[in-house]
């Protein structure tokens, strides 16, 4: 139970982390007129292929932005287009209110919608790409990235993306139905896993009348006391040593490499493989396990995310044509505005609230995954299962996700629009 337990706690730290990053890259990007300009830019493939007459230009499209016609029967769909804003603004209010957690949904509300397992995860990763380096504070940070941490870090990370990226495409040539249960199974699990610790955590700080924030630091920074793992880990002299954290110790703190390439090929692989970045993973690994600063590790993170999400997203995605340009670009604008939404409301909500919606919105996407499993498992009978009852199963599992995160969104927007008076006056 404790392991259980830990893990979830190190799961919903890491969530949390890449919430923030999600929000201050929202923030750089809106504030410049020059990357809106950018975004705006990104856009014209989508409006092309969506009202362009001539044949022959639709015919070239799906070369121009991404590998194999086959995979790209609707770039050319406004209406398709609309529906990744509304997925994109639904992911960034739940990241923005609740501070954790949103680019879960983006992957299970692809599939639930219809679209591959295989191209929702690619889709997810050019997306999170697109942001990170329209959105990178990089030069803002440089002080806090550790680039030899960085470095030998990315050289495990590209391993496992690569890892990661080959197995969902073997999986798919096998059968596309099989590759569906792969990434639904482990979605399963980690929703799981984050769901129960949040209701759990949810339901006893309703029972002590507590009322904490789920914004906000972790009460101190992390890493700048070595638990028992850490100083474990660090005492292992196998050279090369990498040195970080000089601000912390004389001569600054040192670590395998081996150590690093292990976490680097860890969180490469999650991305690989749920198409979810790997930042989430990131910071407990780094934190908890590593014994690096919280300072080092959210610089060294923001450094990761573009590169480890850009390598997967283009060498084991892309020019396979495994990306959905146009629901990449619609989820990137619906989330830009979503999270700031989002972000806002958490001033007139108590923290004690945002936590419930918190556990809701991650069960609700564990339901959906592990309702639609049983179909899928019967399609390719490894279970005795009627397609009939597969089929109302996944309906299920659609209908209560969508059901809860429309509830959820509305109930955000309706109290921004209530409140909209109150938080204008919190900013002045």
């Amino acid at each position: 139970m404790s392991f259980f337990k830990q893990f979830g706690r190190l799961l919903v730290m890491g969530a949390r982390a890449h919430a923030k990053w999600e929000l201050d890259t929202s923030r750089t990007i809106l504030s410049d007129k020059r990357r809106i300009a950018i975004l705006g830019l990104l856009t014209i493939p989508i409006i092309i292929g969506g009202f362009a007459f001539a044949e022959d230009i639709k015919g070239a499209l799906p070369s121009l932005i991404g590998g194999k016609e086959a995979y790209n029967p609707a770039f050319y769909s406004p209406l398709i287009f609309v529906i990744s804003i509304l997925i994109g603004v639904g992911a960034g209010l739940i990241t923005g209110c609740i501070g954790a957690g949103g680019g879960f949904i983006i992957a299970p509300a692809l599939m639930s919608a219809g679209v591959k397992g295989i191209l929702a995860v690619g889709t997810d990763l050019f997306h999170i790409f697109a942001k990170a380096i329209m959105g990178s504070v990089i030069h803002r940070k440089l002080g806090n990235v550790s680039v030899p941490l960085a470095v030998v870090f990315l050289i495990g990370s590209i391993l496992g993306a690569t890892t990661g990226g080959y197995i969902n495409r073997v999986l798919y040539e096998i059968n596309p139905v099989l590759s569906d249960a792969f990434i639904t199974t482990i979605y399963s699990v980690m929703l799981g896993f984050l769901g129960l610790y949040a209701m759990t955590d949810f339901l006893k700080a309703r029972k002590i009348g507590k009322t904490e924030e789920m914004h906000g630091t972790h009460g101190r920074d992390e890493g700048t006391d070595l638990g028992g793992l850490p100083q474990k880990i660090q005492a292992v002299r196998i050279p090369p040593m990498v040195k970080f954290d000089h601000d912390l110790a004389p001569g600054g703190r040192g670590i395998s490499w081996i150590f690093l390439v292990l976490s680097g090929a860890l969180v490469g692989l999650a991305a690989g493989i749920m198409g979810v970045g790997g930042g989430f993973i990131t910071f407990p690994i780094f934190v908890y396990v590593l014994g690096v600063s919280s300072m080092t590790t959210v610089g060294t993170d923001i450094f990761q995310i573009v590169f480890t999400a850009g390598y997967a997203a283009i060498s084991q995605y892309a020019i396979y044509g495994f990306i959905f340009y146009t629901l990449a670009m619609g989820m990137l604008l619906g989330s830009l505005v979503g999270i700031q939404v989002g972000a806002m409301v958490t001033k007139v909500v108590p923290g004690i609230t945002i936590r419930g919606f918190y556990a809701m919105a991650v069960l609700a996407g564990f339901v959906n995954r592990i309702f639609a499993l049983p179909g899928k498992l019967g399609g390719m009978e490894i279970i005795p299962i009627s397609k009939e009852t597969g089929a109302l199963l996944d309906k299920i599992g659609i209908w209560a996700f969508f059901i809860v995160i429309a509830g959820f969104s509305i109930w955000v927007i309706g109290t921004f629009f209530k409140n909209i008076g109150a938080m204008k006056g919190e900013e002045v």
